[in-house]
């Protein structure tokens, strides 16, 4: 449906909803993508530093959905930053994931301190014009590294896929993003269950809707035209997340969630995150 896709800032079609594959090994990688694409999921999102490229690609080459309907994203680790080497891992992504394009690649991590993002970006732009990716983007980039990095570069990255739930909604960075159509992807979407889904807000609203609180929060996301990419192995919980399209939150509603925010961030501050860290 036209209701499950985002145009990126290039006119570049992106489902709303992914499935992220974090942690998820290989035996038990070919059930998780069974069960999201019977359940409609067409976006797979994982990243090198995962170690599951190989699995995820097999898991999709079983499908038999056609490569063309997939929207398939990776990323450069931050150990491997730099022009060339940039070029030679994202042939290694796609190696292991067996196509030979890429619908989204992204810069892990901006990892400052090693000034290499933008050379590493440059490289992601070669890969663009030469169309051997639809989009490229960064990951948990500030506002800050954002400026610098559009101020280097010719393409303004088309995702900025941040930490982002009601208990750290990042406003100031989504309005920064949404100024210069840079599309937000929200990582750990639903705080991982650390304690969210019990918030009498979330709670209230689960009742009213009779949905489950991850499909209020995930909804809640979608209503600040963020792109999801929720984490699960479970196909229960896959079938879960991606059934939010048969609801809208009302204005009021959103705005109260909204108000839930504690700057309560779960992952790493990126401005504190080098080469060689995060093992």
């Amino acid at each position: 449906m036209v209701n499950d896709t985002q145009l990126l800032d290039n006119g570049y079609p992106m489902p709303k909803v992914g499935l992220g594959v974090y942690k998820v090994t290989e035996d038990e990688m070919e059930t998780a993508i069974q069960a999201a694409i019977e359940d409609g999921y067409r976006a797979f999102d994982t990243a090198y530093f995962y170690g599951n490229e190989q699995a995820l690609g097999k898991a999709l080459k079983n499908s038999g959905v056609p490569r063309e309907d997939l929207f398939i994203t990776s990323k450069l680790w931050n150990d491997y930053q730099g022009y060339e080497s940039t070029l030679d891992y994202f042939n290694k992504s796609l190696e292991n994931l067996g196509v030979d394009y890429l619908d989204l690649y992204l810069i892990h991590w901006p990892c400052e301190k090693d000034d290499l993002y933008i050379e590493s970006y440059k490289a992601l732009e070669k890969l663009y014009e030469e169309g051997k990716v639809k989009a490229i983007g960064v990951c948990n980039f500030k506002e800050h590294h954002l400026e610098k990095l559009m101020a280097a570069t010719d393409i303004v990255p088309h995702i900025n896929q941040i930490e982002v739930h009601p208990y750290f909604n990042q406003q100031e960075l989504q309005d920064y993003c949404d100024k210069h159509d840079i599309v937000v992807t929200a990582w750990m979407p639903l705080m991982r269950n650390r304690g969210l889904f019990d918030d009498p807000v979330i709670t209230k609203l689960a009742e009213q809707y009779d949905k489950t609180p991850a499909q209020i929060i995930l909804r809640w996301h979608l209503a600040h035209n963020r792109i999801v990419i929720p984490k699960s192995k479970t196909p229960s919980r896959i079938r879960e997340n991606h059934d939010i399209f048969d609801f809208n939150l009302e204005l009021t509603e959103i705005a109260e969630i909204d108000s839930l925010n504690k700057n309560a961030r779960q992952g790493k501050d990126p401005d504190e995150v080098n080469i060689g860290d995060l093992k």
